[in-house]
């Protein structure tokens, strides 16, 4: 009984773990171990002799062994009897050793914690130096300064040894303040000078064992004699490079009498000394406490002393050490999944980043990568990939580490809700997978196919399962390496989405794939595995490691890279690709080594860069996009558009407008005007300002000022501008009211001009700025000049002769237009000689019309046109008008006008300036362009310039080709031709075009499959496409300066399978069974082809009309011979008489061998007598003339019959083949017919099947003859058992002999049906090669001469067709009743 209740016991308690213990797995998930590092070492300076101690400690709650690394390698502590390890992990050296031979203990330390079947981490690097021996390399030497002057005393040591140096006098210690300092480099400044200065001075080191001293200098201290001294510089500021928090001394030591003004600037702004993190002590040295990254810059030491001026500057660099923005998180995940771990870092400079795991540097593979610089992707998880994962940054002033620790998790446990680390892939996966199924899941999906395999990427799909047991079905593709155990996983993007593109495979790799669905109850059933095999890719280099990209000056980058890791083969070359940030072309230039340094780059400008490494195979795999901006530096060009308006006597307005785009070259800080009076440089006046314009005020009445102005960026003062000069008004007239009226006006007329003069307003104390005529037919509102306040005269040109012009004039200033005077004039007429030269100073001699200068203005030489960019070229000139400096210093301006080279072009656009260049910007590039100069002076200006050209360089392409169309290949729809034409804007000559198709209208540019063209080609072809598939397409062109835009994509679906038939061209659309007619087209189109099929049930009648047929056309043949005997002899006279007189003087040569008769067969296939033409001529021509005559003698019957018989005895033993040239295209150059009356519809009584229709036989010869098009007239609807037509040798068509019609003729062919494909003789340029017709046997010959014996004329053979007709119809009627 006991031992009944024991197995009761146990079997309850089984049910019980089985129900709660097993029940809620998911709640059993490992939680993640804390493991840090409490305490890291630290950068230390060691004494030699001495011990040093470098601190660590880890936390964690379980046991961690603590462990040390000297320059990467492990220490043995056991054999180092110096070195052991305290208890809390710290590194303890008892004593220093070095020497300079043997340095043991200096280099880079590390402490690395573990704790057992968990991890590692390793903690920040400390670099251990140790101070070198005690010795000066030079000694204080004795000097002597004026009393309040400045002096300073050397103590030169290595860069180590300063932090132990002091300074003593006459034995005691020097104490240091604002007026006494040391400098960085040790020396001592003594800075205002007393008596009290005076003495003994000796530099000391301390600290390092006993102390060690210089020899002893004195400092004497004189009176101050009144002599002046020279500026001298004792010590400059240097370049320094500081970490942010510290502080930083920069040295300005100047000695001088008098005492030398030291100021400091930094990036061109004077520094504020009041600041309390700045102060100029030690009589001008600069002192800068707890520096910050925006320190960083140009500093200028400026001393001015009496006549005397210096500026020194110095550049100071501060670097940030580096900094987590995002660290790595503790991250769960499953087997095949893909997580990243991230990893944000700031600093300055850049920081370099690497991961370890678990102590061990993470080598990128092709499961573990480098993402967006510093992020690791781990691919494919396994479950020996758990552990602790550490991101390490380290720059210039120092590193850092942050650590994460991976689990993976069961497939039955669920994966907690959030997952940060997950890729977007694996975390809908996750999303997806439930806690716990409640229902069915889906079976297996279905047919898992390679639908697209490429080299890198490889598209698959498939079809829904059989059982999906719900309706948003999603589905997962795992994958992995064939023969691996690593296998990684990709989800599709959405529900009920059955295909999906796995990119970045391996080429001629094979990989396996399976597809699992999953619904609301969690994943299904696999498929079954399928392997599938990259294609194979020339084994080029893989991507070049460890980019590195540094700004080394403002246009200049440094580059640095290491060799592939598989480089398969020897590297010839690395081509280096860049581009501007934000523009979509890209350059390249070739690089044979390992690291570049580019110049000519913009300034101030963002660019990107990557390196492709080429072995003989060609191009590699790209390196990621590495993205740096260029340095700053001062503009390179001036402001531009200058202008200067005097608002009064004493005032100016100053207005410009900023540099062109692209010279700025930084941040814009400010603008710099400079004005002076006249040309003397020493009374030049600076101000500075961040507007665009500026008020001068308080200057001298009636002078002439000049200004120029720059602008300035945080590196200094760009060029300026060229002197400008204004003079301001002699006296400060009224502003406050509107002129009064012009107090006279005067006018005189001539044909083509009237010439207008005036005298200013009575009232001269009110400002006049100009002067306005308008003038007109009857009303002076139609035109509007405006002119200068100094103007006295004015001629209007371009007038019409004996035309009553009103005038008006008006004074205006900036209060407005005052009152106007009117006059008005009347031109002379045309018949008036021309309008002479006037000297407007003889006319018009009053104070207030000052004379011209007669002498014309000579135009501008030597016009230069220089080209700057694609779209921007600098003119410039030289003007013999002005002094030998080229100083403009009047009101002179230059008009430029300029036009593209091409004599259709006859628009000029013009510009003016006041300087002697211009830069004209807004052209297309790589064109040429002409440039002209012309100067104007008041109211004289010159001719235009002789002209000089310049083309703009070249641009990469600024559209994509167009047009571009995909056309299937006929007969093969697995090829097919892309045309296109050119981009509208080439920007230069078209080097090449890139096709780029895909399946994935959405896929990136690199998944397309990429295929180049030569640039003279406009058309390329395809092949080895996919069935049934839709196709993508755009084009991209090229040029020597890179690659333009991409065209638009074009969709294109191949067909659905191949022709079973390669002879698919050449045959037609078939008629359904049952179908009542024959299709109602003519000879040649595509329903006249075989395949026509007709009703079983027909067969039978169809045999029997065509016995009818040819039985019924014997029965004819024979009564015609009968009737043809019993002609008389006279009806042949009277016919060779008609024949005469028909021919003219044409004649017709006695040979049997000239003529042939027509060949009347049926055409089984298309139930129609055709003719055979056996005319050795390959273009015969469908005319009405019977029997064409060669020659001009008569030929009498019975040369005629005797012709006939030896034809057909002639063929009689062979059977010939016709050539029948079929065109497979539609008709380019078709017959030109008027439509053709519709054709007679065949009884439903006689379809034709092609059972029936084997009596034909049709081969295929290469041979393409030339083809004559008949005349319209010749070509007529027929029925389609009635088809008689007599071929005709063809004849000149430069003088064409007219024939009398001895016999009716049938014409051969019907009009085409629209669009149809017509086969015909001789009749289309563009023939396929022509089929050979094998031809029934002819008739016997006896019968044959006994039908041709007698010749007929044309009444009595019409009658005879009348009659034959009319038994047709009876037969007819037989067969259908």
């Amino acid at each position: 009984m006991a031992e009944r209740g024991a197995r009761l016991l146990v079997f309850f308690t089984s049910l019980i773990v089985l129900r709660f213990g097993g029940a809620d797995k998911g709640s059993a998930i490992q939680g993640f171990t804390p493991f840090r590092f409490s305490v890291e070492p630290v950068d230390t300076l060691a004494v030699r002799g001495l011990p040093a101690v470098l601190n660590c400690s880890a936390a964690s709650d379980a046991p961690v062994r603590v462990e040390w690394k000297k320059d990467g390698t492990f220490l043995n502590l056991v054999a180092d009897d110096r070195k052991r390890q305290l208890a809390d992990g710290s590194l303890l050296i008892s004593t220093v050793v070095h020497s300079k031979h043997n340095k043991p203990d200096e280099g880079v330390y590390q402490c690395v914690a573990t704790i057992d079947n968990l991890g590692t981490i390793s903690s920040r690097t400390a670099r251990l130096t140790v101070a070198g021996l005690p010795r000066f390399l030079s000694q204080p030497e004795g000097v002597s300064v004026r009393m309040g002057g400045t002096e300073m005393l050397s103590c030169e040591v290595t860069e180590e040894l300063v932090p132990f140096t002091r300074w003593e006098r006459d034995g005691r210690p020097v104490e240091l303040d604002a007026r006494v300092i040391q400098l960085p480099s040790g020396a001592l400044v003594i800075s205002n000078s007393s008596q009290t200065d005076a003495g003994l001075y000796r530099c000391t080191i301390d600290a390092l064992g006993p102390p060690k001293t210089t020899e002893e200098a004195e400092l004497q201290v004189s009176t101050d004699s009144g002599v002046e001294g020279k500026l001298e510089t004792l010590q400059g500021p240097v370049a320094v490079v500081k970490v942010v928090g510290e502080s930083v001394l920069l040295p300005c030591v100047m000695k001088g009498y008098p005492v030398p003004v030291i100021r400091w600037t930094f990036n061109d702004r004077s520094i504020d000394e009041g600041h309390e993190r700045f102060a100029v002590i030690g009589g001008g040295s600069l002192q800068i406490v707890n520096l910050t990254e925006e320190d960083a810059g140009i500093y200028v030491c400026q001393t001015d002393s009496g006549n005397m001026t210096s500026e020194i500057q110095a550049e100071l660099t501060v670097h940030v050490p580096p900094r987590f923005v995002t660290r790595p998180s503790n991250t769960y995940a499953q087997e095949s999944m893909d997580i990243i771990f991230e990893c944000d870092i700031t600093g300055s400079p850049p920081p370099t980043v690497r991961w370890m795991k678990d102590g061990d540097t993470v080598i990128p593979s092709d499961y573990f990568r480098i993402v967006k610089q510093h992020n690791l992707q781990v691919l494919g998880l396994v479950k020996s990939d758990e552990g602790f994962y550490q991101c390490l940054a380290e720059n210039d002033a120092g590193n850092v580490q942050a650590s994460a620790q991976l689990i993976i998790l069961d497939l039955d446990v669920a994966l907690p809700s959030t997952v940060p680390s997950l890729t977007d892939a694996t975390t809908d996966h996750v999303a997806s997978r439930p806690a716990e199924r409640s229902g069915p899941v889906p079976s297996a999906p279905r047919d898992v196919v390679a639908s697209l395999v490429s080299t890198r990427f490889i598209k698959l799909s498939w079809r829904l399962p059989v059982d999906p047991h719900g309706d948003n079905i999603t589905y997962s593709v795992f994958y992995s390496l064939d023969g691996t155990n690593r296998e990684r996983v990709e989800n599709t993007s959405g529900p009920g989405e059955m295909q999906v593109t796995i990119q970045n495979l391996v080429p001629d790799t094979k990989y396996t794939f399976r597809v699992v669905a999953s619904n609301a109850n969690g994943p299904g059933e696999s498929s079954a595995p399928l392997t599938v095999a990259t294609q194979l890719e020339v084994q080029v280099p893989g991507p070049a490691p460890n980019l590195q990209v540094v700004s080394v000056g403002p246009a200049s980058v440094a580059l640095s890279w290491e060799r592939p890791l598989n480089g398969n083969g020897d590297i010839q070359t690395y081509k280096l690709f860049y581009s501007e940030r934000g523009q979509d072309s890209e350059q390249d230039m070739d690089v044979t080594g390992l690291s570049y340094t580019m110049t000519g780059l913009k300034k101030f400008t963002e660019y990107s860069f990557r390196v492709v490494a080429y072995n003989k195979h060609g191009p590699g795999v790209s390196t990621d996009d590495v993205v740096v901006r260029t340095l700053s530096d001062v503009p390179s060009a001036p402001p531009q558009n200058l202008t200067l308006e005097v608002l009064n006597s004493t005032s100016i307005m100053v207005r410009w407008q900023a540099p062109p785009p692209g010279t700025l070259n930084g941040e814009l800080m400010g603008y710099k005007l400079r004005y002076r009076k006249g040309q003397r440089r020493a009374d030049t006046i600076e101000i500075s300002t961040s507007q665009l314009f500026q008020l001068i005020d308080g200057l001298e009445k009636g002078k002439v000022y000049t200004v120029r102005v720059s602008a300035t960026t945080v590196n200094g003062t760009g060029p300026t501008t060229e002197w400008i000069a204004v003079e301001t008004f002699e006296n400060d007239l009224d502003e406050s009211q509107v002129p009064g009226v012009p107090s006279s006006l005067h006018v005189r007329p001539l044909v083509n001009r009237i010439v207008v003069t005036w005298t200013p307003p009575e009232n001269q104390d009110i400002l006049v700025r100009g002067y306005k005529i308008g003038y007109g037919i009857g009303s002076p509102h139609a035109h509007t000049v405006t002119l200068d306040y100094k103007q006295r005269f004015y001629s209007i040109d371009n007038l019409d002769p004996s035309s009553h012009y009103v005038i008006t004039l008006k004074a205006y200033n900036n209060m407005g237009e005052g009152v106007p005077i009117y006059n008005s004039a009347t031109t002379r007429p045309q018949s008036d000689p021309i309008d002479p030269d006037i000297d407007f100073y003889e006319l018009f001699n009053n104070p207030y019309t000052p004379a011209p200068d007669p002498t014309p203005m000579l135009p501008p030489v030597g016009v230069q046109a220089t080209v700057l960019s694609h779209d921007t070229v600098k003119v410039s000139w030289a003007d013999n008008s002005l002094a030998k400096n080229q100083k403009i210093t009047d009101s002179r301006y230059y008009s430029i006008r300029w036009k593209t080279n091409i004599p259709a072009n006859t628009k000029y656009k013009t510009a003016n300036t006041t300087s002697l260049f211009h830069t004209v910007t807004a052209l297309k590039p790589n064109t040429l362009y002409e440039f002209s100069v012309m100067v104007t002076k008041s109211r004289r200006s010159s001719t235009w310039s002789m002209t000089a050209h310049g083309t703009t360089f070249e641009t990469i392409p600024g559209s994509a080709p167009k047009d571009v169309t995909v056309i299937s290949k006929e007969g093969n729809p697995r090829m097919i031709n892309i045309n296109w034409q050119p981009p509208t804007e080439a920007n230069g000559k078209i080097t090449g075009y890139i096709i780029y198709y895909s399946t994935d209208v959405n896929a990136e540019v690199h998944d397309w499959v990429v295929e180049p063209v030569v640039g003279n080609r406009l058309t390329h072809q395809i092949q080895g496409l996919t069935l049934d598939t839709a196709y993508y397409f755009k084009i991209q062109a090229r040029n020597s300066k890179g690659m333009g835009p991409m065209s638009d994509a074009v969709h294109f679906r191949t067909p659905k399978a191949e022709p079973s038939d390669k002879m698919s061209s050449d045959q037609g659309l078939q008629v359904k069974p049952g179908h009542p007619t024959l299709p109602e087209h003519g000879i040649g189109s595509n329903m006249d082809k075989p395949g026509i099929t007709g009703s079983q049930e027909n067969h039978i009648l169809v045999i029997v009309v065509i016995v009818s047929v040819g039985a019924f056309t014997i029965i004819a043949v024979v009564v015609g011979a009968v009737l043809c005997t019993r002609r008389s002899n006279s009806h042949q006279k009277k016919k060779r008489a008609a024949c005469k007189s028909s021919t003219g003087s044409h004649k017709y040569k006695s040979s049997s061998k000239d003529l042939k008769p027509p060949d009347l067969w049926i055409h089984h296939e298309r139930l129609e007598l055709k003719p055979i033409d056996k005319s050795p001529d390959p273009n015969p021509v469908m005319t009405e003339t019977p029997i064409p005559r060669a020659t001009q003698d008569p030929v009498e019957p019975s040369h005629q019959i005797q012709e006939l018989e030896e034809s057909v005895s002639t063929r009689r033993g062979v059977r010939p083949k016709i050539m029948m040239p079929f065109d497979s295209q539609p008709p380019q150059q078709s017959v030109r017919n008027p439509p053709a009356a519709p054709e007679p519809p065949v009884a439903p009584s006689q379809p034709v099947t092609s059972a029936d229709l084997q009596k034909t036989e049709s081969l295929i010869k290469e041979e393409d003859p030339p083809s004559i098009n008949p005349a319209a007239a010749h070509i007529r609807p027929i029925h389609p058992l009635k088809s008689f037509a007599v071929p005709a040798l063809t004849v000149s068509a430069h003088n064409p002999p007219t024939y009398e019609t001895a016999l009716p003729s049938t014409p051969l062919l019907a009009q085409p049906a629209p669009g149809g494909k017509t086969a015909s003789i001789g009749t289309l340029n563009r023939a396929r090669a022509p089929v050979p017709v094998t031809v029934p046997n002819a008739p016997d010959q006896s019968e044959t001469s006994k039908m041709l014996d007698m010749t007929y004329e044309t009444d009595e053979l019409s009658e005879e067709m009348a009659h034959l007709e009319g038994l047709m119809k009876d037969l007819n009627a037989i067969t259908t009743g």
